[in-house]
């Protein structure tokens, strides 16, 4: 057996660095889940890239045994659509947060997203800034009093999932850090998928923001307070699936099966926009959706560039560098020789 075909296991993409996160933290549950995956894939470690903005979650590259780009600020979508495009071969992970890709990151977010640019993007929503000590965030819930809103915050919180349908996302789905089983298959969902993933994971900051998703994660409540979507299935949740979802007047009712109405609850369709966009706006008190929410195909951008240029899209063929830097207008500077041109 040839070093080529020995099979990679999870510790093969363990780096050698001190994960230094705080004790408890979310982000270690979806380290473990997208190192468990990544040997599953049957792509060589150097063909991986993880890029990262800014922000807790933007510490991974360290932590993963592949190529990897720390970059700044909100741009790691941009980065990321750089490499991607020059270097389709490569498969392109992009690890931020919901500080980093929502704020200063939010641009250059919905226009990956829109381009459909073949990378997968993991955002893990905390609901606040973690990292520089505990102010809120773009998805914090009003009236979140934090040191930089004492007295609660005033702004409406952006949904990650709604805003990634609204920018024309191909692959929508969502996850929680500690659901290790379901998080290990929607990542693998979106590894497959041909195009932008994109993918919130709703991550537990014990420092910050204890407890911000309990309603839902605790053992007592799971059961009533999810409801996992899958394709061509009915969409039921509770201890005994006796509970279901169905359309009334264009929006979700929850109601128990066997109820005598004779209702039957709806069928997932993750084709389905309209869908799509009532689960994104499904909050408490029902059942938050963790799944596929959206997967459908369409062109890839950097397979589109690589056909402009090789001219299989445009007839124009390639261009010349030369040509276009002497387009137009264009003029000599001439020096005297006493300074500098």
């Amino acid at each position: 057996m040839t070093a080529e075909t020995v099979p990679l296991t999870r510790k093969d993409f363990q780096s050698d660095q001190e994960v230094r996160w705080c004790p408890g933290c979310g982000d270690y549950a979806i380290l473990k889940a997208v190192q468990s995956l990544m040997p599953s894939l049957g792509i060589p470690r150097e063909k991986f890239v993880v890029v990262s903005g800014i922000g807790c979650s933007s510490r991974f590259p360290y932590y993963l045994d592949t190529f990897g780009f720390h970059t700044i600020h909100g741009r790691a979508p941009a980065l990321a659509t750089g490499l991607k495009t020059s270097r389709p071969d490569l498969d392109v992970w992009v690890v931020t947060g919901d500080g980093d890709a929502l704020s200063i990151g939010g641009n250059h977010l919905i226009h990956t997203l829109r381009r459909n640019v073949g990378v997968k993007i993991l955002l893990f929503n905390n609901r606040i800034y973690g990292l520089t000590k505990g102010q809120y965030s773009p998805t914090s819930e009003i009236g979140k009093r934090t040191s930089s809103t004492p007295a609660g915050s005033l702004d409406n919180p952006f949904n990650p999932l709604a805003l990634a349908l609204g920018a024309g996302a191909t692959f929508v789905a969502r996850s929680v850090d500690i659901f290790q089983k379901h998080l290990v298959e929607v990542l693998t969902q979106a590894a497959a998928h041909r195009g932008t993933a994109f993918v919130e994971i709703y991550q537990n900051c014990n420092i910050f923001n204890d407890h911000a998703f309990a309603y839902m994660t605790d053992k007592p409540n799971r059961a009533g307070q999810t409801v996992y979507l899958e394709h061509g299935k009915p969409v039921v949740f509770g201890n005994d699936l006796e509970w279901g979802l169905r359309l009334e007047d264009y929006r979700l009712k929850a109601f128990e099966l066997g109820d005598g109405s004779g209702a039957e609850p709806m069928v997932w369709d993750e084709t389905n926009p309209i869908l799509a966009n009532l689960m994104a706006h499904q909050l408490p008190p029902g059942p938050t959706p963790l799944g596929v929410l959206r997967r459908v195909e369409r062109p890839v951008f950097e397979e589109q560039v690589v056909g402009q240029i090789q001219g299989e899209i445009d007839t124009k063929g390639a261009g010349s560098l030369e040509a276009l830097l002497h387009t137009g207008d264009t003029w000599t500077v001439e020096s005297d020789g006493s300074s500098p041109p």
